[in-house]
């Protein structure tokens, strides 16, 4: 049985009278263990798949499956507190809090899980030093260089210690060199944690260095 199980998965959007369907019965399964890239054009559905997934959005039909979890069965309730022990996200925008520094932005989701303060600072630091940055813990994220923030946002994401990390363009808004980086520190972190990934990119290096490629069209997976 693979980790992540989805088959059927319908996901719509209205807009005044309009109703666009963004996925039209996607199925997909990612074994575990494995780092998945979904590629596509802009606008396809990649991001809404992954909000999906990590349970940030709702959906119309269908079924997911992480783990021993079923996403479709669960109210609100419980797909918040399975997303914050179970799915780490880095986004394409890292999403710091401007006025927390890059220990405190790392520790939120512990402090948000009611983690004792000597614990969570201890897994935050220790995160802060395996990205590079335990020089930089104090300083906010306005005194970090964008390639520093997502190094942070990695280190937030994985902080709870998730099965499942979902990454939208992670590597979309860094220069070629800083992309590179943060793609080798993704793939290290992968395999160091245990994970089960799936990565949209429209980068086709990143992809390429996944254990699978499938590209969303139509709103489903080819």
């Amino acid at each position: 049985m693979a980790f992540v199980e989805v088959s059927g998965l319908v996901k719509s959007y209205t807009t005044g009278t309009a109703r666009l369907d963004v996925l039209r019965g996607l199925d997909l399964a990612v074994q575990q263990g494995d780092m998945l890239a979904i590629v596509g054009a802009s606008g396809v559905g990649k991001s809404t798949l992954l909000h999906v997934l990590g349970g940030l959005n709702t959906f119309a039909s269908g079924a997911i499956r992480i783990g021993d979890a079923a996403m479709h069965e669960m109210d609100d309730q419980a797909r918040v507190a399975y997303r914050n022990r179970h799915v780490g996200f880095v986004f394409q925008f890292h999403h710091l809090l401007p006025e927390f520094s890059a220990l405190e932005n790392v520790e939120m989701p512990l402090l948000i899980a009611g983690v004792a303060v000597d614990e969570r600072k201890a897994r935050a630091e220790e995160l802060l030093a395996r990205v590079g940055l335990s020089a930089r813990s104090s300083h906010r994220p306005g005194a970090l260089s964008g390639g520093e923030q997502q190094r942070v946002a990695v280190a937030r994401a994985l902080v709870n210690r998730p099965t499942l990390l979902l990454a939208d363009e992670p590597t979309g808004n860094l220069d070629e060199g800083t992309a590179r980086d943060l793609q080798t520190l993704l793939r290290d972190m992968h395999h160091e944690h245990g994970l089960t990934s799936v990565i949209a990119t429209h980068n086709p290096g990143f992809a390429a260095s996944c254990d699978e490629v499938r590209r969303l069209v139509d709103g489903r997976l080819v």
